[in-house]
């Protein structure tokens, strides 16, 4: 692949609000992931194993910590020309790009004077916060090999499934024939199905799937791009560009049948991180011949004192007391866990420093719960962002549902949130020995400003 001849653009995201609060200090691409990860080196890796080294990220919201992971983890030779460069929204003398970004075709809209550069023929689109592993260089063989204009990632999916996606209509060739947003009916569903005779025909095995849904990854011929985008103020790929490409330019769909998954709620992106942490997880991170890239820390081994640990993940430079119990959770970077902690189906985040154990003491003295998860605490169902600090003896749990309810109701409470049934607890905050969820004691720590994020 000539990497002169592609470029990449990752889009940072919107404000994250189904995240929040774990976006309320941080932008979505720079979550953390699998303890040591995040979001953004998924999207980032899988170019750089497909041989793309030409990475642009678009950012607009929260990033200053995103930029930082960048800037620290991303460092090519002088002499390959690779990189990855942030755009991020910014004023110009332009009028066209004084605004914020509108959405995905907006943002990319705004910098079409990168996409136009010499010698750039084609553009790969991608989001930055989802998780799957992909060659990319097999998505460029079928565009080129269809000939197309636009080429679409597509997953197959099932009817309920496609209600919360863009879903494509082929023709025999595989060519894109209709482009529904979300359809809600069964009607509507039926219009857009595809025979699952034609996905077992071309190597996908359908396994009751009859929709074929995009996966918001897109590759242009750079100058049908750049038309497209200045034929009008589209904001929106799937809602706007799409539906209007399909009527005049050849849109091919690439289909995909690894595991793909958006993080786009806290439900999924607690589901996907305590899937990550089990014995068969659907995504594995140890894949020689692809790996995750992520930002080279330097830290010691985990140290654990003693307990049971099972199903789950330990990040580098944790130290875990005696008499620990840690079932089906992710246990992020510098953790400090005290002793007879029990920690289940949770994720942990861990912390952006270690605390000298004369601060620690220091903690001690003036009634404050160190950085970590005190003696004889216990987390069940839960989110733990960066640099919080659980006291001891506390009992950190979401409350029982309602009787034939599924969750206990949302909830925002002054020290936290409570969002499909799972109990997030967020960055930097304080619970005192012996805190209990009706107390008043919780308090929000100051951002750290040498903190990764």
């Amino acid at each position: 692949m000539a990497r002169s001849s592609l470029i990449s653009l990752i889009l940072g995201g919107g404000k994250g609000t189904r995240l929040f609060p774990l976006t309320e200090l941080r932008s979505k691409p720079a979550v953390p992931l699998a303890g040591k990860f995040r979001l953004i080196d998924i999207p980032i890796s899988n170019c750089l194993n497909s041989g793309l080294e030409q990475i642009y990220l678009l950012t607009q919201f929260n990033s200053v910590s995103l930029h930082r992971h960048i800037r620290e983890s991303y460092k090519f030779d002088r002499f390959g020309g690779g990189f990855v460069e942030i755009l991020a929204a910014q004023q110009s003398q332009d009028e066209a790009e004084h605004d914020w970004y509108q959405g995905t075709a907006d943002a990319v809209r705004k910098n079409l004077r990168y996409i136009e550069q010499h010698g750039v023929k084609h553009v790969l689109i991608l989001s930055g916060d989802q998780l799957y592993r992909m060659n990319y260089a097999k998505m460029l063989a079928t565009h080129k090999k269809a000939k197309a204009d636009v080429t679409i990632g597509a997953l197959p999916v099932t009817r309920q499934q496609a209600r919360g996606f863009g879903i494509m209509t082929l023709n025999d060739d595989g060519r894109v024939t209709d482009f529904t947003e979300k359809p809600q009916t069964d009607a509507a569903i039926d219009a857009v199905r595809t025979d699952p005779a034609w996905m077992d025909a071309h190597g996908i095995k359908s396994n009751g799937r009859d929709c074929l849904g995009s996966m918001g990854i897109y590759l242009f011929d750079r100058d049908v791009l750049v038309e497209l985008l200045k034929a009008d103020d589209a904001e929106d790929f799937g809602k706007e560009v799409f539906p209007r490409a399909i009527q005049s330019k050849h849109v091919q769909a690439h289909l995909f049948d690894g595991y793909w998954e958006d993080i786009g709620t806290i439900r999924s992106f607690y589901e996907s991180n305590l899937a990550l942490a089990g014995p068969n997880p659907p995504f594995d991170f140890a894949d020689a011949a692809a790996p995750i890239y992520t930002q080279s820390r330097y830290l010691p081994s985990s140290r654990i004192g003693g307990g049971t640990i099972t199903g789950s993940l330990i990040s580098d430079g944790c130290i875990i007391g005696k008499n620990c119990t840690i079932e089906n959770s992710v246990i992020g970077l510098r953790s400090y866990i005290g002793d007879g902690v029990t920690i289940r189906n949770s994720v942990v985040m861990g912390a952006d420093f270690y605390q000298e154990a004369g601060h620690r003491e220091d903690d001690f003295a003036a009634g404050r719960p160190p950085v970590g998860v005190g003696d004889g605490s216990t987390v069940d169902g839960s989110i733990v962002d960066k640099n919080c600090r659980i006291g001891r003896n506390i009992h950190f749990a979401p409350p029982a549902p309602a009787a034939g309810a599924r969750y206990a109701k949302d909830a925002d409470y002054n020290w936290g949130v409570l969002r499909d049934g799972i109990l997030v607890l967020p960055k930097n905050t304080e619970l005192p020995d012996g805190w209990t969820p009706d107390s008043d004691s919780a308090k929000r720590g100051v951002e750290a400003t040498t903190a990764s994020a």
